[in-house]
């Protein structure tokens, strides 16, 4: 028998502590999906590096919730304190260029072949998370610096 890491009762409720912290879990990965989707769809660059940050500070908050919390604050620490502010600067320093840049042509296909190939993917990943026999491991420590 396979042991889990969180028991619940037969009737889950939205108002208890496990079900809690699964909605502010999800709402990390929301944030690392929006901070993402910023960075690459935005057209400035000012906003993109914005987009990063927020895409970085979610990501910490992962590492949060796989009870690193060292490793949490580093990646707040180096990326988003350090890289995410260096890049900002560097676009502010940069003179910008004369003219304005030209477009890129577009072939019609290429929006369906890029849904088709994400589609693709997306269907061979989640197969083959399906299939997967994933193991549950038990809870082994609370993640602090006392344990080791």
């Amino acid at each position: 028998m396979q042991a889990t890491i969180c028991q619940t009762a037969a009737n889950p409720s939205l108002f208890t502590a496990e079900s809690f912290v699964g909605l502010v879990f999800l709402a990390t990965i929301g944030l690392i999906v929006v901070g993402a989707l910023i960075a690459t769809i935005s057209k400035r660059l000012v906003r993109c590096v914005a987009g990063l940050a927020l895409c970085f500070t979610g990501v910490a908050g992962v590492y949060y919730f796989l009870l690193s919390p060292f490793l949490a604050m580093m990646q707040m620490l180096i990326y988003v304190g350090a890289v995410a502010i260096l890049i900002a600067f560097a676009i502010m320093m940069a003179t910008p260029e004369e003219g304005d840049i030209p477009a890129k042509k577009v072939t019609r296909f290429a929006g369906p072949l890029g849904f088709a190939l994400a589609s693709l993917v997306f269907a061979a990943l989640t197969m083959l998370g399906l299939k997967t026999d994933w193991q549950v491991f038990p809870k082994s420590g609370t993640g602090d610096m006392q344990a080791m």
